[in-house]
């Protein structure tokens, strides 16, 4: 019995020993199977945290998000993002006016920017330097801006701009005290360090956001103009823009009638010099009785820039007098009965109150 027991060890011995064989390489394979798992989660891990980093913690990300409050509006956000509003002696290192007014960072003065795209990412001591194209409007543009850490916020960088996106738009307009900005209403005496006081043909300083496009048009019951579109596509740029108006019909229409009802006064007057009037005649002989006077051709209206006011372009008008003539050589008597022709032009002065003196004159 104890030979049996003996024969049959040995024999479950050796029928283990090809099932041992048999585990070796399966742990080997199974071990190999879970590095390569690994490697690939770790792989995955890694690129999932570079897209996290790239949307949401680099630079790029940063400057998109400022893009994306533009696009939105929201110019009070757009100016709290770490950079963009900056002191005035930073903007007087750049060259910059120290006045700028900032009228015009706001809701109502902002323009669609749509289809933003990170073109390009460059880093040198320690500036990034990320460039992004857009559309403004039907502009499409680039800009590039200049990010720099700012510290961290947990274990993610925070950043800022290290020169501020916001660019000064120095506009000069020609005519009128009023304009509008993508539909904003701005009179230039509230942006001018002047105040009312402010000289029309001063340039005014306007702080701007880059990018942004601005349309800038005049349109008053005296003067209008079409939209001048400025594109600001450089932080810390100077952009000077000039802005002529012309005179409204409605404009012409009020000039031509004050000055037909001021020659018509002047015809009221019976002498032959009607006085601060331009016409008049001059004769040798006596006259019998008072001459009389009539506007026989109104004078057509036309209206020309003048600086920060306008000017009647000189024009021809004609008056018609009737009067006797007595010679002082032989006392005879002739009825003058005729036209005088006769040029005006005139001035016109645009009163704080945004009203107009006309003063018309001859034209010799």
């Amino acid at each position: 019995m104890e030979r049996d027991e003996s024969d049959e060890q040995a024999g479950e011995a050796v029928a283990a020993a090809p099932r041992r064989r048999r585990r070796r390489p399966r742990l080997a394979f199974d071990l190999t199977a879970l590095a390569v798992v690994g490697v690939l989660l770790a792989g995955a891990v890694y690129a999932g945290g570079a897209v996290t980093y790239d949307r949401l913690y680099s630079p790029a990300a940063f400057v998109t998000r400022y893009l994306d409050l533009l696009s939105q509006g929201r110019a009070t956000d757009a100016l709290a993002v770490p950079g963009v509003r900056v002191d005035a002696a930073q903007f007087e290192k750049a060259g910059l006016p120290t006045d700028a007014a900032d009228a015009l960072l706001r809701r109502d003065a902002l323009a669609p920017i749509t289809d933003i795209e990170v073109l390009s990412t460059t880093e040198k001591d320690g500036v990034t330097s990320v460039t992004v194209g857009y559309r403004a409007g039907p502009h499409a543009g680039k800009t590039t801006f200049a990010v720099e850490r700012a510290g961290t916020i947990g274990i993610a960088p925070s950043w800022r701009f290290a020169t501020s996106p916001l660019a000064v738009i120095d506009l000069t307009v020609r005519g009128a005290m009023q304009f509008q900005v993508n539909g904003f209403e701005i009179d230039k005496r509230q942006v001018s360090p002047d105040g009312n006081d402010a000289d029309p043909l001063d340039p005014v300083s306007l702080l701007v956001f880059s990018p942004g496009l601005y349309s800038i048009s005049v349109d008053t019951a005296l003067s209008a103009s079409p939209g001048v579109a400025v594109l600001s596509d450089k932080p810390r740029a100077e952009i000077p823009v000039e802005v002529q108006t012309q005179a409204t019909d409605k404009f012409v229409e009020v000039v031509q009638e004050k000055v037909e009802d001021f020659l018509d006064e002047c015809a009221t007057q019976r002498v032959l010099q009607p006085t601060g009037c331009p016409f008049g005649l001059t004769v040798r002989n006596r006259i019998v009785g008072e001459p009389t006077w009539s506007i026989a051709d109104q004078p057509t209206v036309t209206l020309e820039p003048d600086g920060a006011d306008w000017r009647i372009r000189r024009t021809q008008a004609v008056a018609h007098i009737k009067v006797d003539i007595q010679s002082i050589f032989d006392g005879s008597i002739r009825s003058l009965d005729e036209d005088i022709p006769f040029f005006i032009d005139g001035d016109i002065t645009i009163l704080p109150d945004g009203s107009a003196s006309i003063n018309v004159g001859s034209a010799d």
